[in-house]
């Protein structure tokens, strides 16, 4: 039963976790660029730059 509050608590760390990272992005712009992979795949043959 000891081994099931750890496994809580453990899940718990980890949601906590991945919340806040998910916080960070969106208060460090991760998520700005809404047009660009959208008009990108249009563009594909004038683009000459790297993607990565």
């Amino acid at each position: 039963m000891s081994a099931l509050y750890l496994l809580i608590g453990v899940s718990i760390g980890v949601a906590g976790f991945f919340l806040a990272a998910f916080i960070w992005s969106v208060k460090n712009d991760q998520y700005e660029d809404k047009k660009g992979a959208s008009l990108r795949m249009l563009y594909d043959d004038e683009f000459k730059g790297e993607i990565f």
